[in-house]
């Protein structure tokens, strides 16, 4: 009953005056055993004068609490200042009794006052500790009978250092995170063996199946960050066989207010396993760039578009224009930014191959920089719908960079890919093709225009980790369309960051590049994201192989063969330098592609494949286009063609 009492009334605060009551009792009741104590545990003493003193030093006792306020605090809250006003109120009242009995002495007044100096020390030493083990008793059994009503998880803490400690303190303080911190984990030789708070310190060795199974582990909290880039992604990948869920605490700079709170310890994301350092941009231009500038940016709501134009309102810029087709999309970008307090937006539901209504929003707005986000992205999408892509990715794109020299935008930025380089599909042929026109646009206008091209895009719309989150959560399997294909990565901040610094930085006809570092293997990456969901492979889901999409390459390029690389002034952005066109030719050549597509020319795609002599479809229906060139002699294909065409048909 009384168990069930304090857990439905937790919420409740228990009186403070209730609490000062218990405070004088417990002080009379330590001023009892005060004498006890002095008298050798016997009653060779006077008890009248004991009970004749009694009031009075319950009464200076009550006097220094309501002084210090010491009976106010939330008991089950109990910490280190509560701790520091129940020590001044016992050294006030100490100090207050020890000059009435001088004073009672020097006067005689009452005669049975007169406490003995050894009583009073005695009593305060008692005082103090009976006061403070009362709070933490009272703290630590409301904590337990809380926790009674629902099972706590056994957790390891890896880090025996600072955070550690302290990530250990966040979760013993919290009474909702129901959390059992049963053993440490560190590499340091020197605290293996040893015990923090009263708990073990494992070796990085100890760290296997018979340990999580003994303690019955549900949860590893990382919380050292100095290790390197690698250290987490070994970590998740050496648990893979145990059904242990792994999370992180946050760096020292982003805990709030100086203090770790659970909440922040967060579950582990596929982001942090990247094995590479973030992109940092320093002495950036973007601010001087953007300032008292009309910005449009389209395909606004997409994944890349809307977080360009949230790092956009960070700026001192005149005005944003947003244009995309999904409307649910758009709506939601502008309440989002509506909540934040940014008004000075344009939301616009349009579509870029409109040419005239794209030509009234340049008229009226006369934008000074345009970054291009709109596109179609999806490989296999895009290798069954051709005349989409085309429409969207290539004529859309033109129609737009035609109107930015015509109203003589200052800066011209697109977004392109990396499967525009050796492309294999559509979707990559029609990216660079856009690519290729933006370069011959370039040539004969005063508007600079700039290319970004990057690889995939971790959580962005369409993109595999999405599409693993939703396999995960029906329960599997996970489906990888080839055990070894590999993929760059970077996060949906980083793109669009490169995008912003690229717009800052060109000066007109480039196309820039990110090091990515290291490829990533999609099947790792599924292995990984199990781990993360807490799960086994295989045990409890599996990973089905289902072969090459159409269209799809095995591996991506961020560079096509011919070019090479000029460094600009931030380490990991880097200018690639193309091989010369013929622009004129390829102009009319897209021109021609662009009024044949209008027409539903099945032979759109042959002209794409004149466009980009590189374009060698895989996996596809349009790789008999390839054979019948060979064939006929009109078209060979070159021997770099030839080798990345016998891998994907490997």
């Amino acid at each position: 009953m009384i168990k069930d009492y304090l857990v439905n009334n937790a919420h409740r605060y228990a009186s403070k005056w209730l609490v000062l009551a218990i405070d004088i009792t417990l002080i009379s009741i330590s001023f009892i055993l005060s004498y006890f104590i002095r008298f050798n545990l016997t009653l060779n003493f006077d008890t009248e004068r004991l009970f004749l003193q009694l009031p009075l030093v319950a009464g200076i006792a009550c006097i220094a609490f309501l002084l210090t306020g010491s009976y106010k605090g939330v008991v089950r809250h109990t910490g280190v200042r509560d701790v520091y006003n129940i020590f001044n109120a016992i050294c006030l009242s100490s100090i207050v009794t020890i000059f009435l009995v001088i004073v009672n002495r020097q006067i005689s007044v009452m005669d049975g006052f007169t406490i003995p100096l050894s009583i009073i020390i005695i009593h305060s030493l008692i005082s103090f500790i009976v006061l403070t083990a009362s709070r933490y008793l009272f703290k630590a059994m409301y904590y337990n009978l809380k926790r009674g009503f629902k099972a706590s998880k056994n957790v390891l803490v890896y880090g025996a250092g600072e955070a550690g400690l302290l990530t250990f303190n966040a979760l013993t303080a919290h009474t909702a995170s129901y959390t059992n911190v049963v053993g440490y984990i560190d590499d340091d030789p020197k605290k293996v063996g040893k015990n923090l708070n009263g708990i073990r310190v494992y070796g990085r060795n100890e760290l296997n199946a018979f340990l999580i199974d003994k303690r019955n582990v549900s949860e590893i909290i990382v919380a050292i960050h100095n290790e390197g880039n690698g250290f987490l992604k070994e970590l998740v990948e050496s648990l893979v066989e145990f059904p242990v869920q792994v999370k992180i605490v946050p760096p020292v700079d982003n805990w709030i207010n100086g203090e770790l709170k659970v909440s922040q310890i967060k579950q582990v994301q596929i982001e942090d396993l990247l094995n590479r350092a973030p992109i940092s941009i320093k002495n950036s231009k973007i601010s001087n760039e953007l300032k008292d500038k009309v910005i449009m940016v389209t395909g606004g709501a997409g994944s890349i578009g809307s977080e360009i134009v949230r790092q956009i309102t960070s700026y001192d810029y005149k005005s944003l224009l947003i244009i995309d087709h999904a409307e649910s999309a758009l709506y939601d970008l502008q309440q989002e930014l509506k909540q934040k307090g940014i008004h000075n937006i344009i939301p616009i539901v349009g579509d870029i191959r409109d040419k005239n209504r794209m030509n009234s929003f340049f008229q009226e707005y006369r934008p000074n920089i345009v970054f291009h986000a709109a596109a179609y992205k999806h490989v296999p999408l895009m290798e069954y719908n051709a005349y989409e892509a085309i429409k969207i990715n290539v004529a859309g794109t033109k129609v737009l960079v035609d109107l930015a020299a015509n109203y003589k935008v200052e800066k011209f930025v697109f977004v392109s890919t990396d499967k525009a380089v050796n492309p294999t599909n559509v979707m990559g042929a029609t990216k660079r093709i856009a690519e290729m026109y933006i370069s011959c646009k370039h040539q004969e206008s005063k508007t600079r225009y700039i290319t970004t091209r990057f690889g995939n895009v971790l959580g962005s719309n369409g993109s595999v980790i999405p599409l693993f989150k939703k396999q995960i959560d029906q329960g599997g399997p996970l489906t990888v369309t080839h055990k070894d294909i590999t993929r760059y990565f970077m996060t949906i901040p980083e793109a669009s960051q490169l995008v912003l610094e690229a717009g800052a930085m060109g000066r007109g006809g480039e196309i820039f590049i990110f090091d990515m570092g290291k490829s990533v293997k999609i099947f790792d990456l599924a292995k990984n994201m199990i781990k993360l969901s807490g799960l086994r492979y295989p045990h409890d889901i599996d990973i089905k192989v289902v072969g090459l999409r159409p269209g799809e390459k095995l591996y991506e390029e961020l560079l096509a063969s011919g070019e090479n690389t000029l460094p600009t002034y931030h380490k990991k952005i880097m200018i690639s330098k193309v091989r010369e066109l013929d622009y004129a030719d390829v102009r009319s050549k897209i021109d021609e592609l662009c009024v044949s597509n209008m027409f539903f020319n099945a032979d759109t795609v042959g002209l794409m494949k004149k466009i980009v002599p590189e374009y060698v479809s895989n996996n596809s229906d349009f790789c008999k286009l390839d054979e019948e060139e060979s064939k006929s002699g009109k078209v060979m294909p070159t021997k770099k063609d030839k080798e990345i065409k016998r891998i994907f048909q490997s």
